[in-house]
């Protein structure tokens, strides 16, 4: 495979997405070679409207990186119609309004699919396309409410706390990813399109599985129902698990084998408990939770974070300082595999932009290029891709169409 061969050469997308769930799956689209054509109203999505507040231009440059960008108007006639024409030539149309958007515009899934049969219409929303919360708006706070998130995060004493990121938007337009991704290899089979839909409450669920596991354990006992775990296991099954204090800062070790808690044993100096009947298993050590934790925060308390990584690490043990987020940035592991990348914005001076986690063997990730301004491409797709000639664009543009 050459170093200028991508996977998704070719593939055209006209990308609808707005915020982070759409923005994130066309970006990954696009780093995998597609052809990215963001599409926004002639205001600007409302990410671009963010821009004004600190560090609201960040996440508009990287997740809309290596994309063209054009204004439409689907509430013209003349741009719906602009926009069934661009249809015809397009490979995957993505969008992440709410479920009934584009059907009242005219330029629903159905009506484009029958213009273009192999057309991959992506919906992603809140609550999917049917259901009695079809209609609900949604956002990512908003869910992590809904779908149980909220209520599982934080410490038992303490109210219920959002994730820090936003979760549920990325988890989503990864679904999204793989969504696009699926129709487009059933296409290879059959020559066909379809239309695929993603929720943003169907994506959360999954990832509460340890603690609907604790849930559904303390149901069938008839116990205390136990919800917000802090930094312990989601289903408190799990011991060490936990973030433990150093003298400058913070460290999160886990340890998932046996072999992993014998080795902490050995790090901490401590192999006279190795034949402990209160440590000897898994669920002996989950009976002394606290025991457990109180021994291992002695140990981290004695060094600094990085010290404390290293010597768990020394002895194969799933270990991490807790990092803040200048510590991040500067990542040289990061910068090294080229998942950040340095790049000078015009607003936001020196950033890392992130990369896409997938890599493709044999070819080289793709230079970053941040987000296109408003419009910047409308002369190139609707001149050089559709054929539109400089009076038919500027006459469009005239009657508020682009």
């Amino acid at each position: 495979m050459s170093v200028s061969s991508y996977p998704l050469e070719g593939v055209t997308v006209l990308d609808f997405g707005q915020i982070y769930n759409g923005p994130y799956a066309s970006f990954m689209l696009a780093m995998g070679g597609a052809r990215v054509i963001k599409i926004e109203p002639p205001g600007g999505e409302p990410l671009r409207r963010r821009s004004g507040a600190v560090g609201g231009s960040f996440p508009l440059a990287t997740l809309n990186a290596n994309k063209e960008g054009v204004t439409l108007n689907l509430k013209h006639e003349r741009g719906r119609e602009l926009l069934r024409k661009m249809v015809c030539q397009a490979d995957v149309l993505l969008e992440n309004f709410a479920p009934t958007v584009m059907e009242r515009l005219g330029v629903g899934a159905e009506s484009l699919m029958a213009l273009n049969p192999r057309l991959i219409y992506a919906s992603g929303s809140g609550y999917g396309r049917d259901g009695p919360r079809r209609d609900d708006l949604a956002m990512d706070l908003t869910v992590q409410a809904v779908g149980g998130v909220m209520h599982v995060t934080g410490f038992p004493d303490g109210p219920p706390v959002k994730a820090g990121p936003a979760v549920v938007d990325f988890i989503t337009g990864t679904h999204l990813y793989g969504a696009v991704m699926t129709g487009l290899y059933e296409r290879e089979r059959t020559g066909k399109g379809r239309l695929v839909e993603v929720a943003m409450l169907d994506s959360i669920l999954p990832t509460l599985a340890s603690n609907l596991g604790m849930y559904f354990g303390q149901k069938q006992q008839g116990g205390e129902i136990l919800t917000r775990t802090g930094n312990q296991h989601g289903g408190l099954s799990v011991v060490p698990y936990n973030v433990y204090a150093a003298s400058d800062g913070y460290v999160a070790i886990i340890t998932v084998r046996e072999e992993h808690w014998q080795n902490l044993l050995v790090a901490m100096g401590r192999e006279d408990l190795a034949e402990d009947e209160r440590y000897l298993t898994s669920n002996a050590r989950v009976e002394n939770m606290d025991e457990v934790d109180e021994m291992v925060a002695a140990w981290v308390a004695t060094m600094t974070k990085n010290e404390a990584e290293a010597a768990a690490q020394r002895h194969h043990i799933p270990t991490a300082a807790v990092r803040d987020l200048e510590e991040v940035v500067n990542d040289p592991h990061l910068h090294e595999r080229g998942m950040l990348r340095w790049i000078d914005h015009p607003e936001a001076g020196r950033i890392t932009a992130h990369h896409s986690p997938i890599r493709f063997d044999g070819t080289e990730p793709m230079e970053l290029t941040l987000n296109p301004d408003l419009g910047q491409h409308n002369d190139a797709v609707y001149g050089d891709w559709l054929g539109l000639d400089e009076a038919e664009i500027a006459d469009l543009k005239e009657v508020g169409a682009i």
